[in-house]
């Protein structure tokens, strides 16, 4: 049987994220989205692939000595090169439905943070080139967030796009095909998943992993207290620390509101600080269009509230906000003219 992703182009734009890696294929769309988590398995001193993406993400907390679980990415940026590498020519096998067919490799535009160096960019090119990609192309996420969030990018309008991935938050300000002003900080989902984790484990003396915060921020999660002081509840099961033995307790939304204050803080700080180094103009537009949010940690609830609160200006979540940053990178491959004008260095 032919396979769903045995496509004709070769050409595809790749959403490289710390939590999740998303791969668009030219004259197609998004044909994957999965974890960006790589099981490696040791026999006889030498390490090999296990498992890539959605297989791995289910070992993660629950391998043996000789299985390890990795993320190669950490804050946007490559964490372990080789195994980044092993995990890009998985995605790019998968997108072409098996190995390549075609004489060279494919054209990759790739996703950057704006915070990224001379170094870390360079590193990402190396590891998309090693992977088989014969040219390389890198975009910064905000401009790719934007693009695909559907912000008139081209026009003298400017325009504010806040993308949360699992690593950075990314804040751009944009006006004719350019970055205006963008601020980058570290912090995001994997942020938000440790300080639930901090918290659970300094109010209630349980040890929970990785998978179970992030379960617990996905079903209860808020920005905001709920109003009657409790909100949603949830159960949460871990390793009591004093004792030694598995234990479960019951978790508030309001709790959980408040393990997530800081890194939320954060995020509506970085965004305030960029709104300050917008250029007059451009913030007159920004008032009338307002702050478009991209990206997993959007999709928290009531963030749009309390970054509207926080800038006093209107807030809204981006149709398919997980996918905005990789069809804007997508864009640009069915474009060349706008490939040409946005594509960083």
């Amino acid at each position: 049987m032919r396979s769903p992703f045995n496509f004709s182009s070769r050409d595809i734009a790749i959403d490289l994220g710390t939590a999740n890696t998303v791969v668009y294929v030219r004259g197609v769309g998004i044909v994957t989205s999965e974890p960006s988590v790589v099981a490696m398995e040791w026999t006889n001193g030498q390490r090999r692939v296990r498992a890539v993406g959605d297989d791995a993400k289910l070992m993660m907390g629950k391998t043996p000595d000789n299985i390890r679980t990795i993320r190669p990415l950490r804050n946007g940026v490559i964490a372990d090169l080789e195994v980044a590498e092993e995990m890009i020519k998985h995605f790019i096998r998968k997108a072409h439905g098996g190995p390549s067919r075609f004489s060279r490799g494919p054209e990759v535009v790739i996703c950057v943070p704006s915070c990224a160096t001379s170094v870390e960019r360079r590193a990402i090119r190396d590891a998309v080139s090693n992977a088989g990609a014969d040219r390389v192309s890198l975009i910064e996420e905000p401009m790719a967030a934007a693009i695909g969030a559907g912000l008139p990018v081209a026009d003298p309008i400017g325009s504010m796009v806040v993308d949360i991935g699992g690593g950075t938050t990314e804040v751009g300000v944009i006006s004719l095909q350019g970055l205006a002003f963008s601020r980058s900080a570290r912090v995001g989902g994997d942020r938000m998943d440790e300080a639930i984790t901090a918290y659970v484990r300094r109010n209630f003396n349980l040890l929970i992993g990785e998978g179970t915060a992030e379960r617990v921020k996905l079903e209860i999660g808020s920005a905001v207290r709920p109003g009657d002081g409790v909100g949603l509840a949830t159960t949460v099961r871990g390793r009591d620390v004093s004792r030694g033995v598995p234990a479960e307790i019951h978790l508030t939304q309001a709790q959980v509101a408040e393990a997530l204050s800081e890194p939320v803080n954060q995020i509506v700080e970085v965004v305030r600080t960029a709104l300050e180094h917008t250029q007059p103009e451009i913030a007159a537009d920004v008032i009338d269009q307002g702050i478009t949010m991209t990206g997993g940690g959007s999709l928290l609830r009531e963030f749009t509230t309390i970054l509207q609160d926080s800038t006093g200006l209107p807030v809204r979540v981006a149709d398919d906000a997980m996918s905005c940053v990789a069809l804007g990178a997508g864009q640009t491959l069915e474009n060349r003219v706008l490939r040409g004008a946005l594509m960083a260095a």
